[in-house]
Order: C-alpha cells, then structure tokens, then sequence
C-alpha cells in the first residue's frame, strides 16, 4: 500500500505494520549488554532522516526525577525553583512543562502554589502510578496531563513485573484507557526504551496507544526513555541503542506526531546532552531535563544545557531569559547547600576561570581569546582568573579589574607597579610550599595593605 507523506512529500510504503512479539523467554540483547563486561555498540549502517520539528522545546523534571537522588525539595524550594523556570523559559514557553508527584502532603501543597501562580509556562503535570486512586486524585487537583509508567523492556517485563509481554501490553492499555475516562492526557513513559524489543513490542505497543488516542480525541503523549543511559547518537547504529533510529521508527511506523513526542535520558554514559539534542533533531518536539541535571544516578539531561543547545540549533533564545541560570546556580549553593562541581558547564564555579598565565594575558588583552561567549551578558558572569603561581602578571592585573569591576579608565595593567609586588608576594607563597590558589579575601587584603583606599569593591567576585 502506498500512501503520500506530507512529512517527506513523497510516496511512502505502508504495506507492513508491526504485531506484538509474544515471546516465551526475554529478550535480553545479551550480545550488547553481556553484563560482565562493558555495552557494546552494534552498526547495521541503516541510516534514517533527519526531520526537526516545526516547534522544539523543554519540559522539567526538577520536582520528579530531580528529587530521587537528592533530600526532597521543601515547599518554598519548589515554588522558587518554579519561579525562576518561568522566567528562564520566557514567555513563549521554551519551558514547556514541569512535573510534580503528588503523594506528599509537602508536593501537593507545592503543586497548589505553583498552580497559583497563574503562569501559563510551565504547564503544571503530575506524575502517578497507574491506579483509580491516583486518577482521582489527579483529576481533583485539576491537571489536565499527567505521567504513567509503561515498561517496555523485557528485563521489566518478565524479571521486574513477572509477566508476559502479552500482559503487559493489555495491562498499560487498561491504564491508558482509565485515564482517557476520566478525562486526563496520558503520559506514557516507555521505561528502559533502549534495551526493548522495538519491533516486538514497542512499535505494536505504541500503535495501539495511538489508536485510543484517535478514538478518544486526546492526544496521548510518548516519552522515550532512556532510563539507563545506553543510547547513543551516532548514525547508522542498530537498534534498540540507536536514538535516531528510535525517534525515527516511533514517527514513521507508529505515526507519533512529533509535539507528542519526547525524549527522557540519562547520562550514565555521558551521553545525555547529545542523545536529548539528536531526538530533537531526529523529530521529538520535547526533551525531558531537570536543573542542573540533578536526577537518578548519573543524572538526567541538564536544562541549562539544553537551553544552550536550543540557542545554538536556532540561533534565537526566543524570549528565554539566561541570565537566570547563574541566579539558579547560586540558589542551590546558597539556599539548598548543594554543591555544584565546580567544572560543570555554566554553572560551576570554574567554568570561565583560566589559572594559567599565558590564558589569563589572553583575557587581559581581549577575553573573546579565551571564554566562550560573552558570558557576562549572557549569564551575567564575567569570565574570571584564579591566581596561583601560573598566573602571571596578567592574571592579576585581569583580577583586580574584575573583582573591583574597574572602568576601560581605572583599569590596571601589568605594568603597574601594585601588580608587581603582589605577583612577588603570590611567589613567595608558593615558593614556600603552597599547593592551592590564593583566596579573593586573601587578595583584597594584600592590596589594601599595599594600595590603601586605591579601589572599592562594588560586587562579588
């Protein structure tokens, strides 16, 4: 059967649709995943299109999964953390969405305040376990969408659930169709995505789901999850591990219209930004991230890199406020005394400071040379030097007009005579058996003691 495709615009084959596998013993891909030893990576060098969304865009995790790793959130930490989602989403709603549990009388008091709020984006939706119960008290709260689990891989079907593939198929159908009765969106989260059987139960799967959803006339949401972190971007990689070929078989084969599709990962592998940027690529309109990537284990997708990637892939922020990012970076140090690695990108301490002399001379004469965007404007964090006994003349010189945000007048340069005798001080330092940078209180103190008066500190270093 030929049908005419207005996503490619040509005649596509449609003569073959896929049927549950309802296999005796699980399929454990135990070629890929051996156990004892690392996963491997199997080509088949099938390579499929790339098709970006007309719209692409971020939900959050932070108060679901970003909360199964860490102590739980209080109210006032949710509240505030949403605040500060709306506005590093925008008004147009980059942020699409967040999701709450809602088991606690803690969550549900939360998930009311936000509600309060009155903010379009993000868009308040829960997360469950597929019971009546649940469903009720979804639909009392008044959320309109919320998140099932469905685990689709045959180490959950047959060791976690001890059930058929069979079972589990018309058990998750059950699910979905008591949430469309009463009226709510389903989410349904394909767990363990990429060590299923993807022909043999996902695709068959999905088409049912795709089927009520029609019949209902709501849309029913798929997040691929990559719940272990095993996907991977390359092309031309085989299934069940290909994120491409994933992204791609639930759009061409189950008809997924891509704004109801998304992507979930993990970054056990650290593949996490990369497999979230592919789906988007590849034709998910939604990838799933929680701030800072605080999540299970290794952590989910970060939303602020996220941010980035979608600043780079269309070269708008579309109304995004990033500055935000380093108020939500000092939030968590400051108000949840989480410590963040210092290396992390945008938002570690370290992730603009150079500590060696010739970089921080770059700096000194133009920092484009050596930060790697203007991350004073963007992220309202100017890049810094750390001084130790690499920095230089330049290093210091490149400190002291930052930390005292100097005017292009009252700069100094490495000439001046104050940066000379603290690069002597600095010296001595080391020399006499220092292993770790100078402190910027350290700092300031020297050069009141040689300069007295000379600068006024107007910021935070």
């Amino acid at each position: 059967m030929l049908e005419f495709s207005k996503k490619s615009n040509t005649l596509e084959q449609k003569a073959y649709k896929y049927s549950l596998q309802d296999i005796k013993n699980p399929n454990l891909y135990r070629d890929l995943y051996p156990y004892s030893e690392v996963p491997k990576v199997p080509f088949n060098h099938r390579r499929v299109p790339m098709s970006v969304p007309d719209e692409i865009w971020i939900t959050d995790t932070t108060f679901r999964d970003g909360q199964q790793s860490r102590v739980p959130y209080t109210e006032k930490q949710i509240v505030d953390l949403y605040d500060m989602l709306h506005r590093l989403g925008g008004e147009n709603g980059v942020i699409r969405q967040t999701e709450f549990f809602i088991y606690s009388k803690k969550d549900r008091n939360a998930l009311y305040k936000c509600k309060e709020k009155g903010y379009r984006y993000p868009e308040v939706t829960t997360w469950i376990r597929a019971t009546k119960s649940d469903f009720q008290l979804v639909k009392e709260i008044g959320i309109d969408e919320t998140g099932i689990l469905v685990s689709c891989s045959d180490y959950h079907i047959f060791k976690k659930l001890n059930i058929t593939r069979k079972q589990a198929h018309d058990h998750y159908l059950s699910v979905v169709k008591e949430a469309l009765s009463y009226g709510i969106k389903p989410r349904c989260h394909l767990e363990d995505l990429t060590r299923a059987d993807f022909y043999g139960f996902v695709v068959p799967f999905v088409n049912d789901l795709m089927a009520l959803s029609r019949e209902a006339n709501i849309p029913i949401k798929i997040r691929a999850c990559d719940t272990m972190g095993y996907g991977v971007p390359y092309p031309g990689v085989a299934l069940p591990r290909s994120v491409p070929g994933i992204i791609y078989g639930l759009r061409h084969y189950s008809d997924v219209p891509a704004e109801q599709l998304e992507w979930h990962g993990h970054n056990d592998f650290y593949k996490g930004v990369v497999n979230a940027t592919t789906a988007w690529l590849y034709g998910a309109s939604a990838v799933n991230c929680s701030l800072l990537g605080i999540g299970e284990r290794t952590g989910n997708v970060p939303t602020e890199a996220m941010v980035f990637e979608y600043a780079s892939l269309r070269g708008t922020t579309n109304g995004m406020d990033t500055t935000v990012i380093t108020e939500i970076a000092e939030y968590f140090e400051e108000e949840i005394g989480y410590e963040i690695p210092p290396m992390t990108p945008f938002v570690g301490k370290n992730f603009n400071v150079t500590r060696a002399g010739v970089h921080a001379d770059g700096l000194l004469k133009d920092e484009e040379i050596y930060n790697i965007f203007d991350t004073t404007k963007i992220l309202k964090r100017p890049p810094k030097v750390a001084i130790t006994n690499l920095s230089g003349l330049a290093g210091i010189a490149h400190w002291i007009n930052t930390y005292y945000e100097l005017d292009d007048e009252s700069k100094v340069d490495k000439k001046d005579p104050l940066v000379a005798a603290i690069k002597e001080w600095v010296d001595s330092e080391f020399e006499g058996g220092r292993i770790v940078s100078i402190t910027d209180e350290e700092l300031e103190e020297i050069i009141e003691k040689q300069a007295p008066g000379r600068f006024e500190k107007k910021a935070g270093y």
